[in-house]
């Protein structure tokens, strides 16, 4: 037997399914002026059959009441239908969960006897509630873990230890919570995710999660936590030789990696990584730079899937090294009492009252403190930071944000979560810590002080009753939600009312729904489906849906409100409106429509009987809107954008101007529109008759922009053709002995636009000023084919122009002729070396051309000088060029191009590149092959040494550095000492270097040279060998 369906049933019905349309039922009461029972039935859909099983709560079917309420055994996000655990979590924590199951001691003398470590771990933190010294000798512990006190040692490498011993030693306790506890409090996990580009996939190993104790972060060259969490979340790209093998393209492809965040732990360990390995000196530095961290830490945003929980983290412990070697200094602790919320500093046997804050309220020295009890009160003296670099970033007892120079390690306690599950941990949160488990039991009040005794008794009542209140609401709340989920259902079971029964009440559906959703509900309230004549419109059928007699009785005696509206309550007169109204929308379409085939003919120039005058790009749009049923705002204006300022006919020549002639019948239907749209705007849409004049005002200032227009083109043109040559940018030979003049080359440009007449809205230049005394030099002088030319320089400088377009100049942007720099050209080696050249061009005999081409190989410039007036003020050249010097040399993290070039011989292309002759040529950040190579564009600084260099070219081209032989120019790069900066031997940013494999050398891996780099400092730190926490033994009875 298969299964029934509503789906042809629910389906929406067509008009003209029932034998009449419901067009033709509101033509029919708008000529009888009568409706009808079946009218009333059929626009209001009463004759729609019950829906039941439909997706949605449809707004075409009255009878329809599917979807308010979910299935069986459904929830939804929020309202009555959520989960219960939803509704408890508003009640606010459940203490419940923390209450102990046995009032016993947790502990195990057992164990504590079978593991030293576990005893006297237990030992120190018994001496450290109850003895009354204000430190506590550990030396106990760390002899039972076979430490020398003696011997520097990693903190970071000792607490990873420690927690692994201590996971060991505690897998033998018979109490579940205590085996776990190390991993509930300190584990999290993270995936090392590789995304192939090309597919999209994750590699197989993206879903396997690893365990870790505490994050390491970067600390170089960042500036805070959040600069380092980002760094060590950050997406890595594979490509090259990196490139990642897919499983699934079966193929090397680029591909993505980086960390993800799984999950966390309830205690938040940070490593920062403040040491690093020098390849010049094969030794490791401390980074002392200053690092700034938060109070709170919100994680929730960092984990690789959306959390719903807060995940705000509270510093609680910072751990300092003091000194600036690698291999020596001193161990700071500062930690937070969770209880108080102050923060004590402990070194060695000192402890010290630190306030509200991790580096003491006044930012002091905590270096050398003696035993210091008393709080600071006064914050009126407090300092940013003190010599040693730690303080708070600001002064203020609120700071969030504080900042080190040595903090080494960074301790967070989660501060907001939710305990979910049985295991403790969570993908999205971390582990609930039950801090009354530590409470202290009755059995160990003897231990403890006299008040100690009665606060803990006073405490436990007051959380019973805290408990058993709870428990009370929890059993209230599910009760009500209970009940009124049942009412619910019971009301919508009965509110269905079949096809033209009655009686039955109208109720609006948005309050139906909010009904049904609520916890509380709120007074009915009918007003948005009632009329102005206090009945129900047929407009408001979508919002409203037929409620059976009983169901409404229900809802009306238990909430109240109204109004009641009944089957009797249909509006005929809202009917006899809207008959109205639908007839003349069917009138106005019908008209339009004939108006629209009319508006194109007029637009195709094709209506020749036009009377009155409208705008064209007005009238294509209205051509273009679709067909309404009534006007609308759009058809306001037809002729706005023709009329002008004074009321009158604008000009067609006018901008928007465009206007054509309309029929007589046309334009009143138009004006119309535009009239009932905007009834109050009397002169927003004015009449103009086909015999209607343009505004002579209007004209004659359309005439004067024209003829200033027509002016100034022309005046560009004679400008263009006077300086036919420097407009055309080609290079004009110069002549001995003859005057130039000297203009600066951004002026050249702006004029060379402004005149240009296919550069539209140009700014025209500023008029031209003279000088006295030069602040730049001159352009160099060049031969080419016989002629002296100036060199093109992609930088400002000054352009020369010619004695005769500088007078032109001179008139036409009102200059003074006589304050321009003038300029003559000389040759040296002329024994008359005479200053009263001509204007006129002199001719050189092609002996004089040769010895110049040869003189100008030799030495640059030649013997060609141009001397100008006024002179250039070498003072102000120096010192400007002094500036560009110094910026040169303090190059940082700026490109340079390095081009590894095969075989002997350097192309001469590239030889002129590094030369510097192509300053200009776009330079690839990426690797890309040449002609006869490989180029790559490497970051690199004014301080980087050659070693450094040689290294970053072996890792990109596999060259060894004992083959590569590097090249500027025509210039080989030298030198014995590798640690040379690269300023010594003149790199500078943008330069292009060449690189020659020698081949002299065997070929080895790059890895193989950084392994060799470490090994000597690997043989000195021996780290924790042969004490008890490396041991494969996790303890010994002693």
């Amino acid at each position: 037997m298969s299964r029934s369906t509503t789906r042809s049933k629910n389906k929406r019905q067509r008009q003209g399914d029932d034998g009449a349309s419901t067009s033709e039922i509101w033509r029919k009461i708008h000529k009888t002026g009568a409706v009808s029972e079946d009218d009333m039935n059929q626009l209001y859909m009463i004759w729609k059959p019950v829906c039941s099983g439909c997706r949605v709560n449809t707004k075409d079917n009255p009878n329809c009441f599917c979807a308010l309420v979910p299935p069986p055994n459904g929830t939804r996000k929020s309202g009555l239908w959520q989960k219960m655990s939803d509704f408890l979590e508003s009640l606010g924590p459940d203490p419940t969960k923390d209450l102990r199951a046995s009032a016993d001691s947790p502990a195990e003398p057992d164990v504590l006897q079978q593991q030293p470590v576990l005893d006297q771990l237990a030992r120190l933190f018994v001496q450290l509630h109850v003895s009354k010294k204000a430190f506590i000798d550990s030396s106990p512990f760390v002899k039972t873990l076979e430490l020398d006190n003696g011997v520097q040692q990693d903190s970071h490498e000792f607490l990873t230890l420690l927690l692994s011993l201590l996971e060991r030693c505690l897998s033998h306790s018979k109490i579940s919570k205590a085996r776990t506890i190390v991993q509930d409090l300190f584990r999290g996990s993270v995936s090392h995710v590789t995304t192939c580009s090309q597919c999209g996939r994750d590699s197989e190993a993206s879903f396997k999660m690893e365990d870790f104790y505490e994050l390491e972060l970067n600390v170089k060259g960042l500036k805070s936590l959040d600069e380092s969490l980002d760094d060590y979340l950050s997406i890595e790209e594979l490509q090259g030789d990196n490139q990642y093998f897919c499983d699934s393209c079966k193929t090397r492809v680029d591909a993505t990696r980086s960390i993800k965040l799984r999950t966390l732990p309830e205690v938040l360990n940070f490593q920062l990584k403040r040491y690093v390995f020098l390849p010049k000196t094969t030794t490791k530095k401390k980074i002392t730079s200053s690092f700034s961290f938060p109070a709170e830490l919100v994680m929730h945003h960092r984990l690789s899937e959306p959390s719903q929980f807060d995940l705000i983290y509270d510093l609680s412990a910072v751990l300092i090294h003091k000194g600036t070697a690698a291999n020596s200094g001193h161990y700071i602790a500062h930690i937070k009492d969770e209880n108080t919320g102050q923060w004590w500093e402990f070194d060695d046997e000192h402890v010290t009252d630190l306030g509200r804050h991790p580096f003491g309220e006044e930012a002091s020295c905590s270096t050398s403190k003696s035993v210091k009890t008393d709080v600071h009160s006064s914050l009126s003296e407090a300092r940013t930071a003190d010599s040693n670099g730690n303080g708070l970033n600001d002064g203020h007892s609120h700071s969030s944000l504080f900042s080190s120079s040595d903090a080494y390690m960074l301790m967070y306690h989660l501060k907001h979560t939710k305990n979910v599950g049985e295991k403790g941990s969570m993908v999205c949160g971390a582990n609930h810590k039950n801090r009354e488990d530590n409470a202290v039991t009755a059995q160990d009040y003897d231990c403890l002080p006299s008040h100690y005794c009665e606060e803990i008794q006073n405490f436990n009542a007051s959380y019973l009753d805290a408990c058993e209140q709870y428990k009370h609401r929890k059993e209230l709340e599910s009760s009500r939600i209970n009940e009124r989920k049942r009412e619910v259902r019971s009301v919508l079971a009965e509110a269905p009312v079949q096809p033209l029964e009655q009686p039955f009440f109208w109720i609006y559906s948005d309050w139906l729904r909010q009904w049904a959703e609520n916890i509380i509900p709120t007074a009915i309230d009918n007003t948005y489906i009632q009329c102005s004549h206090g009945k129900v419109p047929v407009s408001k059928v979508t919002s409203m849906k037929r409620l059976s007699s009983t169901a409404w009785g229900k809802l009306l005696s238990k909430y109240g409100g109204g109004p009641t509206l009944s089957h009797d309550d249909c509006c005929w007169d809202c009917l006899i409106d809207g008959a109205q109204n639908v007839v003349s929308a069917d009138s106005y379409r019908d008209r339009r429509e004939s108006l629209k085939r009319l508006a194109r003919d007029i637009l195709d120039g094709n209506c020749e009987d036009g009377k009155y005058y409208v705008s064209r790009p007005w009238l294509q749009q209205w051509w273009k809107r679709k067909v309404a049923d009534a006007p609308s705002e759009a058809d306001a204006g037809p002729t706005a954008a023709i009329s002008c300022p004074h009321g009158q006919l604008l000009p067609e020549q006018a901008t928007g101007a465009k206007r054509v002639l309309v029929p007589e019948d046309f334009w009143l239907f138009l004006y119309e529109d535009a009239t009932s749209v905007k009834p109050d705007d009397l002169l927003g849409c004015p009449t103009f008759p086909l015999d209607s004049g343009e505004c002579s005002q209007c004209s004659n200032e359309l005439s004067e922009v024209a003829c200033m227009e027509d002016s100034l083109r022309l005046l560009k043109q004679r400008q263009r053709q006077s300086h036919e040559k420097l407009f055309s940018g080609k290079s004009t030979p110069l002549s001995l002995h003859c005057k130039y003049f000297l203009v600066p080359s951004s002026w050249i440009s702006k004029w060379r636009n402004y005149v240009n007449q296919a550069v539209k809205n140009s700014d025209k230049p500023e008029t031209l000023d003279g000088h006295s005394q030069l602040i730049e030099r001159p352009p160099e002088l060049i031969f080419r084919r016989g002629a002296i030319i100036p060199r093109e320089s992609s930088a400002g400088g000054l352009t020369i122009v010619s004695e005769n377009d500088w007078k032109c100049f001179c008139e036409e942007w009102g200059a003074i002729e006589t304050k321009g720099i003038s300029a003559i050209i000389e040759n040296i080696n002329d024994p008359e070396n005479a200053l009263t050249g001509s204007c006129e061009e002199m001719t050189i005999s092609e002996n004089q051309l040769a010895n110049l081409d040869k003189a100008n190989n030799e030495s640059g410039n030649g013997q060609i000088v141009i001397k100008t007036c006024p002179e250039v003020c070498e003072s102000c050249i120096g010192e400007k060029e002094s500036c560009e010097l110094m910026q040169k040399l303090n190059y940082c993290n700026e490109d340079i191009t390095v081009i590894l070039v095969r075989g002997k011989e350097v192309p001469k292309s590239i030889l002129e590149a590094s030369k510097g002759f192509e300053t200009d040529r776009r330079v690839s950040k990426r690797s890309r092959k040449t002609k006869n190579g490989s180029s790559v564009s490497l970051k690199v600084s004014a301080s980087t040494s050659i070693y450094q260099l040689k290294m970053m070219i072996w890792e990109s081209f596999g060259v060894v550095k004992e083959n590569q032989i590097l090249q500027k120019g025509d210039t080989t790069i030298d030198i014995d000492d590798e640690f040379a900066a690269l300023v010594d031997v003149n790199i500078f940013a943008g330069d292009q270097i060449i690189v020659r494999d020698s081949q002299i050398h065997e070929n080895r891996d790059i890895a193989d040279e950084l392994c060799g780099e470490k090994m000597d400092a690997q043989h000195t730190e021996e780290g924790f060998r042969g004490t008890l926490l490396t041991s494969n033994v996790s303890s010994q009875v002693v």
